[in-house]
C-alpha cells in the first residue's frame, strides 16, 4: 500500500472510529454545525469530538473511549457465560437434559488485524458454548493483509469449535469481505464472484464449517465486536522478528 492510499485508509478507518464512539449530544451538536456552517456531517462531527478531546487530543479521546467500551462489551459476554453456566448447573440439578434446538449452540465472534496493512496479523476469537464453556483465541499470524488476518482469525475460530465437539456454531464478525465471501453460492463462486486471493482460505473455513455442521455466519458492526478486536489487538504486543 503506498503512503497516499494508507493515509486515505487510516483517515476512513479514524471516521469510522469517531462515528461510532460519539455520543449522542455530540452528534445532535454536530447535526446543527454542520447546518450552521454548511460543511459536511462528518467534518462537523470531527471538530465537535476535537473540541471535546482539548490538549488531549482526538487520538488520546478516542483510544480513551474504545478502551472503555471494550471493557463493558467483556463484562456483559462474562456475564452471558456466567449466565449460561448457572442455567446449565440448574438443569444438572434438577436431572434434566438440554432442550433441542438453541440447547447445543455455541457462539463465536472473531477479528484480524493487519499492522500496517499490510504488516504483522494479530488474531482474536471467543468461543462460548451451551454449558458455560468459553474459549478464546488471541496470537500473531505471521504477515499479510487486513483480509487474511479476518481469514486466519475465523479459521482459527472454527478449528476450536471442531476440537470443542460444537455441531451447531453462530459466527458473528466485523468484517464484511470474509462474510461475504464465505456465504457466497456455488454459482457466484464459479462465475468467479469470490474475493480476489482469498480462495484456498474461503476453501478450508468452508471444511472446517462441513465439519461442524450447521453454521451461521453473519456481519456485525466493529464496535459491537468489541471483545475479539481486543484479543486481535493483544496478540500484536507480542513482538515478532521482521521477515
Amino acid at each position: 500500500m503506498n503512503p497516499e492510499a494508507r493515509q486515505q485508509y487510516e483517515a476512513a478507518e479514524q471516521m469510522q472510529q469517531i462515528q461510532q464512539l460519539a455520543y449522542k449530544a455530540e452528534r445532535a451538536e454536530a447535526a446543527r454545525l454542520a447546518a450552521r456552517q454548511q460543511i459536511a456531517p462528518e467534518q462537523a462531527l470531527r471538530q465537535v469530538l476535537t473540541l471535546a478531546a482539548g490538549k488531549a487530543g482526538l487520538d488520546q479521546l478516542l483510544a480513551r473511549r474504545q478502551a472503555g467500551l471494550q471493557q463493558v462489551q467483556l463484562r456483559q459476554q462474562a456475564r452471558s457465560a456466567a449466565m449460561a453456566q448457572r442455567q446449565s448447573r440448574s438443569r444438572l440439578a434438577a436431572g434434566s437434559q438440554p432442550a433441542s434446538g438453541d440447547g447445543q449452540l455455541w457462539q463465536g465472534w472473531f477479528d484480524g488485524s493487519a499492522v500496517p496493512n499490510p504488516g504483522r496479523i494479530g488474531i482474536g476469537a471467543l468461543l462460548h458454548g451451551p454449558q458455560g464453556q468459553s474459549i478464546t483465541v488471541s496470537r500473531p499470524a505471521g504477515y499479510g493483509n487486513s483480509s487474511e488476518a479476518e481469514y486466519l482469525a475465523l479459521t482459527a475460530l472454527l478449528q476450536a469449535a471442531v476440537q470443542a465437539g460444537a455441531t451447531r456454531l453462530d459466527i458473528c464478525g466485523d468484517s464484511q469481505v470474509v462474510v461475504n465471501d464465505v456465504n457466497l453460492t456455488p454459482q457466484a463462486i464459479a462465475a468467479g464472484q469470490g474475493a480476489s486471493g482469498l480462495a484456498m482460505h474461503r476453501q478450508q473455513v468452508c471444511a472446517l464449517m462441513a465439519q461442524i455442521g450447521r453454521v451461521e455466519l453473519r456481519w456485525l458492526p466493529r464496535h459491537r465486536n468489541a471483545a475479539a478486536d481486543h484479543l486481535a489487538q493483544q496478540a500484536l504486543e507480542i513482538k515478532l522478528p521482521a521477515p
